[in-house]
């Protein structure tokens, strides 16, 4: 893949990310890390916790999450092993809270109350769809594309037709719009709103502080400037208001990991919201 005419080193950003959310995405992951989310557990411990998983399921699983670097596996004795949460994991556990939070707002309604451990995993699998953030890094970089400049981006050395099959799976899944054959393609409103989760994981995917996912080149969000009033000499000059405290990205979450497990229905406004991308 080349990127051209983006920001910096966005080739290997785009890379750091598509293998951060292949580390957590396969099935499971996220439950098996949220499990080890307290003090580190035996084996046999963590199994009781993930009592789904069939036996044999389990070890493959901690193997991998073990050669990821997200969980570390410590050996007391030759009978004492026990695993838990790298720094890395760790820090990795805000970005699943905001998660939920896009999932709620822009997947499509099931007919039932989902448990926010399903609506991770579904908005995990719409983003490792192949090519699925490099078509979503260069929509917001370009605002509209052609299908055709869009594959000289994405996948120089293919034929640029293959380029549409990714793409019309992304609008089909609500994360990208077109007017129609032969029009160019654009974030939607689902897909714009990927910002934060994007700019956060790209950060995570760094090594950087979470709260650089606001600095972030592409899915960065800088404050406007207010446009400044006219002021007359004689008028009197109000005390700047009292703002709310603010929460920094990275701060801890006001969630419980237990939360993710159980679902409780928000009340929400009555206008309608467009439904985003469809359910696994």
């Amino acid at each position: 893949m080349a990127i051209t005419a983006l920001p910096p080193d966005t080739e290997a950003d785009i890379a750091r990310v598509t293998e951060a959310l292949a580390m957590i995405t396969p099935r499971w992951n996220v439950r098996i890390l949220l499990a080890l989310s307290g003090p580190p557990l035996r084996y046999s411990e963590l199994a009781a916790k993930v009592s789904w998983l069939q036996n044999g399921q389990l070890h493959p699983k901690l193997k991998s999450l073990c050669d990821a670097g997200l969980v570390e596996r410590t050996e007391h004795t030759a009978r004492h092993v026990t695993y838990g949460h790298t720094e890395r994991a760790t820090a990795l556990l805000p970005v699943l809270p905001m998660i939920v939070t896009w999932a709620e707002e822009h997947l499509e309604k099931a007919d039932r109350p989902l448990p926010a451990i399903e609506q991770i995993e579904d908005s995990l699998t719409l983003l490792t769809r192949r090519h699925a953030a490099a078509i979503l890094w260069v929509l917001k970089s370009r605002e509209e594309v052609s299908g055709r400049v869009l594959a000289r981006i994405v996948m120089p050395s293919s034929d640029w037709t293959n380029i549409y099959p990714p793409l019309r799976q992304l609008v089909a899944d609500g994360l990208a719009d077109t007017e129609g054959n032969g029009r160019p393609y654009r974030l939607s409103a689902a897909g714009a709103a990927l910002g934060p989760v994007l700019g956060t994981l790209s950060a995570w995917a760094a090594g950087q502080p979470l709260d650089q996912a606001a600095h972030h080149p592409v899915w960065g969000q800088p404050q406007a400037k207010s446009k400044p009033r006219p002021w007359v000499s004689s008028q009197s000059r109000p005390g700047p208001a009292a703002l709310p405290p603010a929460r920094a990205v990275g701060s801890s979450p006001a969630w419980h990991h237990r939360d993710l497990f159980s679902h409780a229905v928000a009340g929400r406004p009555t206008a309608a919201i467009p439904a985003g991308g469809p359910r696994r």
